[in-house]
């Protein structure tokens, strides 16, 4: 699947005229057949450009790289200048002004040699990669009997292209390596020069400076500026004071540090499971992705193996099952011992969970992509390769329930009740699909119309608001908006939820009173969406310009506004009219996307990128974070809105009596935006990979300053 989103007005511009040729105008008098060829040869026209100019851009970078290298290579010949030392000086900190001058004051023989120094690196702008590409041949594709205009040929030349593409990244790697190693050497040279010449400097008049700009770097308020010191008092009554607060959500607890301490084994076993989701996450949204290129392109391949049929459910349940279930786990292991104040019960357990996950999506992507399946969307995994999940989720409970039976607080804080009360429902919901009972004629259809909503809703959903409840408070820090509301959301969830999903198969054989009740239910849902998107936003109260500064809020927020508009529409959806139009058409799979994707993927992200850093102590880089972001919000905004459009249409058309085929050839433009917004989606999940790379080795550069003043240190 995905990615996302121009940040500049002519990336958006160039986005818009990419839409507008990529609809072809024909006369009345236009077979379909060549409307057909014109719009897939015009999506091939443009992965192809977007092929050459990703090429074009990392050999540019892989020039100017090559260049600075050469550089900085005659710079390490040259002595570094007298000026470069003195800014560094003046540049010094507290501590190693301190550090300095303790130095000095042992040192027993004033040297009076004077060392020159040398200068500095020059670093080149030409490190940046191009923001935008601009496509200059024409994206429309015209009836041609040029070779070049060959579906196959352009399908060929795309082949090739993408392990070249490969060669290079992997050769920008390996000189992005050699072009930090220079540096570093350089760096060091540097600091070593700036060691001998504070150890050799003999001029008191600099240790007077030095101890004045640690006097001005020292300096701190009082916070009695203007207030004063006298004690406050209230003579004319004008204060009102309430110290009777209500029930504090959790126990009162000892401000968490910058970096609180982690049990190492836990947090190894946390990143672990978000380092398997993430890889799941790219491998599974990589398949998308080639099935969104199939709706431009269907003749890109003829292997059975990579079939859209048997391909998309590889994709669904790797997202499923390898991504969001993993990610929710690895956030879980963390947030139950957290709030219970204690530590999980067993690591063991937690590990045993973690193997047989991704042994159920290993086995159950090979089985699929062979043919072998179950029926039933969602539950495609046979029997026996989705038994090691129910295993998994199991010995999970038992881990959950030990935990919090030891905790250290009085109260079980509400997040806890959102992520137990999923386990223990999706245990139940993994035993209605799979026993076989029920599992015939119309007793199938209700038992997977119960699975499938019951999955979404009572697994992924409840278990990532229980997710937000934890961290969105701490993000902000200050606690949930209301309880009360929390608690209200969590009932009816679980009252209205497990009874709407005969909604799927209205107007079908199934019961008519049964399918009154899931639309009722469907109806009910508005209660607990309105309450958690309430209690949401108010816990924004007061705290909107964090958002500014936080990587992680505007995730949380796109999240909560997924969560309202997303399940509202679902609602919406239920009703028998809106059903009329919508069910079958490729609205449901926007519906599906704005849910899973803007939900649970964001709030996933959000928790993250919140907990990573505290584990490791390493921040992803803040550029490639809000990349990040802007690509997935504008890529799913790319692949939602098009597909909600064109799903409407092409149900009206069929209202309306027009033969399939008309729908079918209506939906390619659409089709075609859904490719464009799954590409950006997809780019940003390997943007989302290198920031967890980054948040766990993130490379080591040369601090000039400091590296002088360690060397000062070892001679002390």
């Amino acid at each position: 699947m995905s990615l996302t989103p121009p940040t500049s007005k002519l990336s958006v511009s160039t986005l818009l005229l990419l839409l507008v040729r990529s609809i072809p105008l024909h006369a009345q008098t236009t077979p379909p057949a060549l409307q057909e060829a014109s719009v897939t040869n015009t999506g091939l026209w443009i992965f192809l450009a977007l092929m050459i100019a990703a090429v074009l851009s990392v050999l540019i970078w892989l020039k100017n790289s090559v260049r600075e290298i050469n550089q900085t290579t005659k710079q390490l010949k040259k002595p570094v200048e007298e000026e470069k030392i003195n800014q560094y000086m003046k540049n010094f900190d507290s501590a190693q002004i301190d550090s300095f001058l303790k130095f000095k004051d042992k040192q027993k023989k004033p040297n009076n040699n004077n060392t020159t120094i040398v200068p500095a690196i020059i670093l080149m702008a030409a490190l940046l990669l191009p923001a935008t590409s601009l496509f200059a041949q024409d994206a429309r594709a015209t009836p041609t009997k040029s070779v070049l205009g060959e579906g196959g040929v352009i399908i060929t030349i795309i082949l090739v292209l993408i392990p070249i593409l490969l060669a290079l990244v992997l050769m920008a790697v390996k000189t992005s390596n050699v072009l930090r190693q220079f540096r570093n050497k350089r760096m060091t040279e540097e600091a070593e020069k700036l060691a001998e010449r504070l150890k050799e400097a003999t001029d008191d008049s600099l240790k007077e400076v030095l101890k004045k700009r640690k006097s001005a770097l020292d300096f701190q308020l009082t916070r009695n500026e203007l207030s004063g010191t006298a004690t406050a008092e209230d003579k004319k009554g004008l204060l009102n004071i309430n110290s009777n607060t209500e029930i504090a959500v959790v126990n009162p607890k000892k401000k968490a540090t910058k970096r609180p301490n982690v049990d190492p084994a836990l947090s190894k076993m946390i990143l672990w499971y978000i380092g398997c989701a993430a890889f799941w996450l790219v491998v599974g949204t990589s398949v998308g992705e080639y099935l969104g290129i199939k709706f431009v392109a269907p003749d890109v391949d003829h292997v059975s193996w990579l079939s859209f049929g048997r391909l998309r459910p590889v994709h669904t349940n790797i997202v499923f099952w390898g991504w969001c279930s993993l990610a929710m786990l690895g956030l879980g292991n963390y947030i139950v011992p957290r709030v219970g104040n204690n530590k999980l019960a067993s690591m063991k357990l937690g590990w045993w969970t973690l193997i047989l996950i991704n042994l159920t999506v290993i086995l159950g992507s090979i089985c699929l992509m062979a043919g072998i399946s179950n029926i039933g969307e969602y539950r495609e995994y046979i029997w026996p390769v989705m038994l090691p999940f129910a295993v998994g989720l199991l010995l999970t409970l038992i881990n959950f329930l030990r935990t919090i039976a030891k905790r250290n607080t009085k109260e079980i804080y509400i997040a806890n009740w959102y992520i137990v009360a999923a386990i223990i429902f999706t245990i139940v919901i993994v035993l209605v699909a799979y026993l076989p009972w029920w599992q015939d004629g119309l007793g199938e259809t209700i038992a997977q119309g119960y699975y499938m909503h019951q999955g979404v809703g009572m697994w992924f959903m409840l278990y990532t608001l229980g997710v937000v409840y934890y961290f969105l408070p701490q993000q902000l820090n200050k606690p949930i908006y209301s309880y009360s509301l929390g608690i209200l959301a969590f009932w009816t969830q679980i009252l209205f939820y497990t009874l709407i999903g005969s909604h799927h198969f209205v107007f079908s054989p199934i019961p008519w009173w049964l399918q009154t009740v899931a639309i009722v239910g469907s109806m009910g849902m508005v209660i607990p969406v309105i309450a958690g998107t309430t209690n949401f936003l108010m816990t924004f109260k007061s705290g909107w310009h964090k958002i500014a500064g936080s990587y992680t809020l505007p995730f949380f927020l796109v999240g909560i506004i997924c969560y309202f508009t997303g399940s509202l529409q679902g609602t919406a959806e239920a009703f028998r009219s809106t059903n009329l139009m919508w069910h079958f058409t490729d609205f449901t799979v926007a519906h599906s996307h704005l849910t899973m994707y803007g939900i649970i993927c964001f709030f996933m992200w959000a928790g993250i990128y919140a907990l990573v850093p505290r584990l490791t102590g390493k921040e992803p880089p803040q550029i490639t974070v809000g990349a990040h972001f802007w690509l997935a919000l504008i890529g799913m905004l790319f692949y939602v809105i098009p597909l909600m459009l064109g799903g409407t249409m092409k149900g009206l058309m069929w209202i309306q009596g027009k033969p399939f085929i008309d729908g079918v050839i209506a939906m390619a433009p659409y089709w075609l935006w859904r490719a464009i917004g799954g590409s950006l989606m997809w780019l940003a999940h390997i943007v989302f990979a290198y920031n967890f790379y980054r948040m766990l080795a993130t490379p080591k550069v040369v601090d000039v300053k400091e590296t002088a003043i360690a060397r000062l240190s070892e001679e002390k």
